[in-house]
């Protein structure tokens, strides 16, 4: 087994590293020979314990949102756009990507002074938008097209085709792939190893061939786990019928992740060097950024959280663990949804609607009743019916902040205690 307790920083490593010499493919070449180039732009990211609830094994996050552009992307489109003769990169680059690829080659571009024409879907939020013209400034042109990462990346391939550009492919290129590796290389050199266990998200799969192939070769006890969305599983599919296999539909809010094709030539890297595939519901990402957030005050992008809610479906019992936290790029609406959704999932906001006979004094009566069991009122509604009976004329719905489950049904019960019929209903904020 290969593993450097601490030593000189990657990208800052002397000749004296031999560990080429033991090299048994191109990829593996490729991401030693990309230390000497990403981090011109960036610097190595840092590894943070985590204190995550039912988590008893030791969990390491791998914060790739300290990146130069919030995500780990830089290091491959970086990479690629560097390896590049300075003929090709003057023909001009063109890339297809929902935000954090684009973002990579807009920096690149920027302090490789060349021009990068960027695809993105049009659906794409304005501040994504931004975040690349602002690595990119004026080395940069954004064009909308498509409904669908597939759809965006079409069209790019038919722009550069057509003008002679040089197309930088966001993870099925073995240049691009390397750079992704570094990541890997971070980790084994960080000296809190050795881990047992390395939690990678899957989208088209660049970040999983790039870490699973350098981590296998520094650590072979090492395993590997990728970790997709349940609605976005090309991979997993493609694995189970041994072929690169195309899904009908993709439908997930972890959108840096919602591929529908695999990549084709890293697909024989995944077949060797990865031990297994899980899924994640969208509703578990929601709960893992109500954790990210409450507990280390952290803001993890929803592909970056699969690898986190990951982990409560598994045995990690006298495991050391990595999880791959690969971006933090969200707006802050995103934000703002998922918190209210996870509020909600956890039984820490809800509303409900009593009726009330329409006479003095009856809405004091509930506003008191909820202070009695420590209900923190967000929200009333009041509504009052067209009717000629006033012992249930109007609806109060009552939006609260409460513990949880137990104390949810506290306050339904007291409701209940006091006469009132309780009716939960759908909450919004």
């Amino acid at each position: 087994m290969f593993y450097w307790k601490r030593g000189p920083e990657p990208g800052r490593m002397g000749a004296s590293i031999t560990i080429m010499s033991i090299l048994s493919d191109r990829l593996s070449e490729e991401i030693l020979q990309a230390r000497q180039r990403v981090y011109t732009v960036g610097e190595p990211t840092p590894l943070q314990r985590l204190n995550l609830p039912g988590i008893k094994a030791p969990v390491y996050a791998k914060r790739e949102d300290l990146g130069p552009i919030r995500a780990y992307k830089w290091r491959g489109a970086f990479n690629c756009m560097a390896a590049l003769s300075q003929e090709a990169r003057d023909k001009g680059i063109v890339a297809a990507s929902a935000g954090n690829h684009a973002q990579g080659v807009a920096l690149a571009a920027s302090v490789l002074n060349c021009h990068a024409t960027i695809f993105m879907p049009r659906s794409t939020p304005e501040v994504k938008q931004t975040e690349v013209r602002r690595h990119g400034g004026r080395h940069v042109k954004i064009m909308l097209h498509g409904d669908c990462y597939d759809e965006t990346a079409a069209a790019a391939h038919e722009y550069a085709e057509t003008h002679g550009s040089t197309f930088v492919h966001p993870y099925d290129d073995l240049v691009t792939m390397a750079g992704q590796g570094t990541l890997a290389d971070e980790v084994v050199m960080s000296g809190e190893g050795p881990f047992d266990r390395a939690y990678v998200a899957i989208g088209g799969g660049g970040l999983a061939t790039g870490v699973s192939t350098l981590a296998k070769l520094l650590n072979p006890k090492i395993k590997v786990i990728g970790v997709e969305p349940a609605n976005a599983n090309c991979m997993q599919e493609s694995i189970k019928n041994g072929k690169v296999t195309t899904l009908p539909s993709v439908n997930t809010i972890a959108d840096g992740t919602a591929v529908k094709t695999p990549g084709t030539k890293i697909f024989p890297y995944i077949q060797k060097n990865l031990d297994d595939i899980i899924t994640v519901e969208d509703a578990e990402l929601v709960g893992a950024f109500l954790d990210m957030v409450e507990n280390h005050k952290l803001i993890v992008e929803n592909s970056g959280l699969l690898t986190v809610a990951a982990l409560k479906h598994l045995d990690l019992k006298s495991k050391k663990v990595v999880s791959i936290l690969s971006g933090g790029n969200m707006d802050v609406i995103t934000m703002a949804s998922i918190v209210q959704h996870g509020l909600i999932q956890r039984d820490r906001v809800f509303t409900v609607s009593v009726l009330l006979p329409d006479k003095p004094g009856e809405l004091a009566k509930v506003a008191t009743l909820m202070a009695e069991e420590q209900g923190n009122v967000i929200k009333l509604e009041h509504n009052q019916f067209v009717t000629t009976n006033r012992t249930a004329a109007v609806e109060l719905r009552i939006t609260l902040e409460c513990f949880g489950p137990e104390h949810k049904q506290q306050i339904i019960n007291a409701l209940e205690k006091e006469g009132y019929k309780p009716k939960q209903v759908r909450t919004s904020l």
